[in-house]
């Protein structure tokens, strides 16, 4: 029990010192694929030397995907959970680029803004943005098998094509001289008959 009140008078204070409030700058729900900008917009003020943005994940808000640094000399920048991230502040916004999303990464995240110096330290969140992340669907090339095994029924359909084209051909060609023979063959003969030879008469002229 006195350990519960000392971890809530502990609390307390750091409850108190909230700033002002963070607004995201994009629909409270994205779908993308590999990619996304997440803008938190803010009021950085230059007279805030140290200032600390990060990017939280889940509803619980535990998980920290990545987070910036920045003060009047450098910026440093954390990254986790295997995704690619670049923060960029400015005085009104800060953007957190994020890269090589896949499925697994859908949730809901939440900026978490910091001032971490001039005292007193000071926090507030956002409310949230769901990244729904789909996964690219890829047209795969042909495989060569496939395409060996086409080519193949390509060229025996088109052989069996000429082949019977060929066969019809010679079939009419065949019926066609068939027909001829029997009409060449029509001309009458009586059997065992014997024509007599053709003697010219002696009234021809080349006789005299």
């Amino acid at each position: 029990m006195i350990l519960r009140i000392l971890l809530t008078l502990g609390f307390l204070p750091l409850a108190l010192l909230k700033g002002t409030s963070v607004s995201v700058g994009q629909s409270p729900v994205l779908v993308v694929y590999d990619s996304v900008n997440l803008t938190c917009n803010c009021n950085c003020k230059e007279t805030t030397k140290e200032f600390r943005a990060s990017l939280r994940r889940g509803a619980s808000k535990s998980v920290e995907i990545c987070a910036g640094s920045f003060n009047i000399s450098y910026q440093s920048f954390e990254s986790n959970d295997k995704i690619s991230c670049f923060v960029v502040k400015d005085e009104e916004k800060v953007t957190f680029h994020l890269r090589n999303l896949n499925v697994n990464h859908t949730d809901i995240y939440f900026c978490k803004l910091e001032t971490m110096y001039p005292p007193p330290y000071l926090y507030t969140t956002d409310n949230g943005t769901v990244i729904h992340v789909k996964e690219k669907l890829f047209c795969e090339p042909p495989k060569p098998f496939l395409l060996m095994v086409a080519l193949v029924g390509m060229l025996v359909f088109y052989s069996v094509l000429m082949t019977a084209a060929g066969c019809y051909c010679w079939q009419k060609s065949k019926k066609t001289k068939l027909h001829q023979s029997d009409y060449m063959n029509t001309t009458p003969r009586r059997p065992n008959k014997y024509y007599q030879p053709y003697i010219p008469t002696r009234g021809n002229p080349k006789f005299h």
